[in-house]
């Protein structure tokens, strides 16, 4: 029964393939096959979980795939010309500072586990951050490529530590302002460290100072113990994830759930259908939320230690990949945003499986493409139509120049 979905799948992914390759046909010819490889392993997951509801919503996951390669096509089409976002760096700003605000309107905000992390208008459903997370690098990424020199010629060292000159220290406040923020009235500590991660990644590549990203991280964790002494959903959150076993039946039960299923995956898992999950949404999941915060728990607890070994490989290949096209770039807007998106991206991955495995707090930022969630389809596939756009352009600019100095050569 489910050998036709596997052939439509295959077929879908082939045509975008050819279309790249016609269209851009100097991009980097691996992230898309590994993007459609998480995918794919998301698809078989959540239609894996026995049940009427999970084939439901692996249906809706295929149509968001789909959906999320057209509007990949879009962006390819009516972006081939890139260096544009510089020009609406800030409007794009203040649409992405929009977006993370919006779960908390009062009509359309949705509130899950205590986090105001969604919208929802009839019934359509979303995650602005998902989105947010582009417009807010596209604004770095262009603001930066033009400030570095002064963050850099500009720094004083005081007490051994190279700072930043005062006037030009507004970005890493105001966004350190902003992760504080989300804390605070969105409470997603995952969004929060997500954001400014991948901003503390540009900066450090914008200028190549440590210091600063020293300076970020202590202003980060100052900012976030003042937040845990003082709202309750963030002190909960970080409780149990030190202790889960304070409240096993209830908050605890999450996360103890989901290291006894690791653990009963062993080193090669289960089998498909056969580790402890019940369908998500029954009265007694065995494992809450499995086909959104704990999917990886779930691979671990099917495909075991190795499979979700591989799982965290795919990843770090497509953030190689996404780096090697930071590095291929010729132009600073080119290549702080190829390093801003595979930067996000990665971190993004990291919150998610590092909370489940206990490293960090467990958070509500879903696995990208594995993980069910439309928003976060279209979001990722926005971010591989930028980073394929910027391979193609490096690319093709060191093939001509390649060409023009065989061409010169006696």
């Amino acid at each position: 029964l489910s050998l036709p979905y596997g052939l439509h799948f295959l077929a879908v992914c082939l045509a975008t393939h050819i279309y790249i390759r016609i269209r851009l046909p100097h991009a980097d010819p691996y992230l898309f096959p590994l993007i459609a490889l998480l995918t794919a392993i998301g698809l078989v997951m959540i239609y894996r979980l026995d049940a009427e509801m999970a084939r439901e919503l692996a249906r809706d996951q295929a149509n968001w795939f789909v959906i999320g390669l057209i509007l990949f096509a879009v962006v390819v089409q009516l972006l081939r010309d890139y260096s544009v976002l510089e020009r609406y760096r800030y409007t794009i700003a203040v649409v992405g500072i929009v977006l993370l605000m919006m779960p908390r309107l009062p009509v359309i905000g949705a509130q899950v586990n205590g986090a105001y992390l969604g919208i929802k208008v009839g019934p359509l459903a979303f995650q602005p951050a998902e989105l947010a997370k582009i417009c807010i690098v596209i604004f770095l990424a262009s603001y930066l490529r033009e400030h570095r020199e002064l963050l850099v010629v500009g720094a004083r060292r005081i007490l051994g530590v190279t700072l930043p000159p005062l006037k030009h220290l507004g970005p890493l406040l105001l966004v350190w302002g902003m992760a504080m923020l989300m804390l605070v009235i969105i409470r997603d500590l995952g969004s929060s460290l997500m954001f400014f991660a991948a901003f503390l990644a540009l900066i450090y590549v914008a200028t190549g100072r440590l210091s600063f990203v020293v300076i970020g991280m202590a202003m980060f964790l100052a900012g976030a113990w003042l937040i845990y002494n003082t709202v309750p959903h963030v002190t909960d959150r970080v409780d149990i994830w030190l202790d889960p076993y304070q409240d096993p039946g209830d908050a605890g039960y999450q996360i103890l759930q989901s290291m006894f299923a690791m653990a009963d995956g062993g080193l090669f898992g289960e089998g498909f259908a056969r580790s402890m999950v019940l369908i998500p949404g029954s009265d007694n999941p065995l494992l809450p939320a499995a086909h959104t915060d704990l999917i990886y728990t779930l691979i671990v607890g099917e495909l075991g230690l190795f499979g979700g070994c591989a799982i965290i490989a795919t990843y770090l290949l497509i953030a190689a990949r996404g780096f090697k096209v930071a590095l291929m770039a010729e132009d600073g807007f080119s290549k702080l945003l190829a390093t801003g998106l595979t930067a996000v991206f990665a971190i993004q991955a990291f919150v998610i499986i590092g909370g489940v495995t206990r490293v960090i707090p467990l958070t509500g930022v879903t696995l990208p493409l594995v993980s069910y969630g439309g928003s976060s389809i279209l979001a990722n596939f926005i971010l591989l139509a930028l980073l394929l756009l910027i391979s193609d352009r490096a690319r093709r600019e060191a093939l001509e120049a390649e060409r023009a100095a065989a061409g010169e050569a006696p």
